[in-house]
């Protein structure tokens, strides 16, 4: 039996990994664990270790870092999964297999920085990608697809209905998936046209984790909820809630900026709104190339398959434009699948699984 931990850096790395936890647990032979760098706070960690106890996965906690890292040297893993580099030269030892699965693929840098020589193997979400980290002089990458995605190919037909049910959400509107990301993001400039919105549609926050629990963005999170308050067709998703996939399935139209949520939602082939009104801090006000040099700019510039609005005001008709005619980019999105999606089978995790398989004979 193979000793396999999971490593989540964040909480939201999670959706990643599950799909690989279930794969591994359905083919055998494998003792899952899971475990989560200790913080002041205990909230990312609570919610986790119940995810864990819910897919039957020991969750490995301890009272202090040092603790925790000696803890898990002890548990000498054959395999550790990571979605970024994180604490991994601290907990894999010298002849277990590193993996990792990168926790997104939005339109910033950090996935071509994050990153470390002891990785054995890191899973590849697209053939584009593939081929920019081969350029680069990558040579542990392995093809795969997202594995975040291979959930939406199981979702049951009936879980959408109950969503909608549960949200409340009105069956004579359409229904609108905002899901910014933390920084930059544009969720200062978009709230209140989403008020305005919320007239005519229902509207599902998804926010990032970040903006729940790290206090420089705690404010987005405040904005949000004073917005879900005094409208009753807009829904704000609880930090407990930290898997979007099923929320795809409902909506008619993704809102976002330069969130993985662009991509992730290619596979529904509906309207995508990018929204690039960006609150900058203020020393990205001053020295913009700093802010320019954190994203993946030629990537962002290539997105074709989304309506982009710069004024916040014009969001309003973008939406109303989008959902009179859905199908208007249709073909763009479909390509825009192919180049930032391998194959859309649900069947990511399967390969990762198989990767590592392959590498521990």
């Amino acid at each position: 039996v193979k000793k396999v931990l999971f490593e989540t850096h964040h909480l939201y790395y999670w959706p990643n990994f599950v799909p690989i936890v279930e794969e591994l647990k359905n083919r055998g032979g494998y003792t899952v664990h899971a475990s989560m760098p200790r913080r002041s706070s205990d909230v990312q960690q609570t919610i986790l270790s119940q995810a864990c106890s819910e897919l039957d996965v020991v969750f490995v906690a301890a009272d202090s870092e040092p603790d925790r890292i000696e803890k898990i040297i002890r548990e000498a893993y054959d395999v550790v999964m990571v979605g970024n580099v994180g604490q991994l030269k601290q907990i894999v030892l010298p002849d277990a297999l590193a993996v990792m699965v990168y926790h997104g693929i939005g339109l910033k840098q950090s996935y071509y920085r994050d990153i470390d020589d002891r990785i054995n193997i890191r899973a590849v979400e697209s053939m584009e990608r593939l081929h920019e980290l081969k350029e680069q002089g990558h040579t542990n990458l392995v093809l795969t697809g997202f594995t975040k995605l291979d959930k939406l190919y199981t979702i049951s037909e009936n879980e959408p209905e109950q969503l909608k049910q549960k949200l409340n959400l009105n069956r004579n509107k359409k229904t609108i998936l905002y899901a910014p990301s933390f920084y930059p993001t544009s969720i200062e400039k978009l709230c209140p046209q989403l008020s305005v919105l919320s007239a005519d549609y229902n509207i599902v926050i998804k926010l990032h984790g970040f903006s729940w629990e790290q206090k420089r963005y705690r404010y987005q999170s405040g904005l949000c909820s004073e917005l879900a308050e005094k409208h009753d067709s807009i829904q704000l998703l609880p930090n407990e809630t930290f898997d979007i996939l099923p929320y795809y399935k409902i909506a008619d139209v993704l809102i976002s900026d330069i969130s993985s949520t662009m991509f992730e939602f290619l596979p529904l082939n509906r309207p995508i709104i990018q929204a690039e009104c960006f609150s900058l801090r203020l020393k990205h006000r001053i020295f913009r190339r700093r802010f320019w040099r954190k994203l993946d700019v030629e990537r962002m510039q290539n997105v074709d398959f989304a309506y982009k609005i710069v004024d916040p005001a014009d969001v309003i008709g973008r939406v109303q434009f989008a959902l009179e005619y859905p199908d208007e980019m249709e073909s763009l999105r479909q390509t825009a699948h192919n180049q930032y999606l391998y194959k859309p089978d649900g069947m990511a995790s399967a390969r990762v699984v198989d990767a590592i398989e392959e590498n521990l004979k």
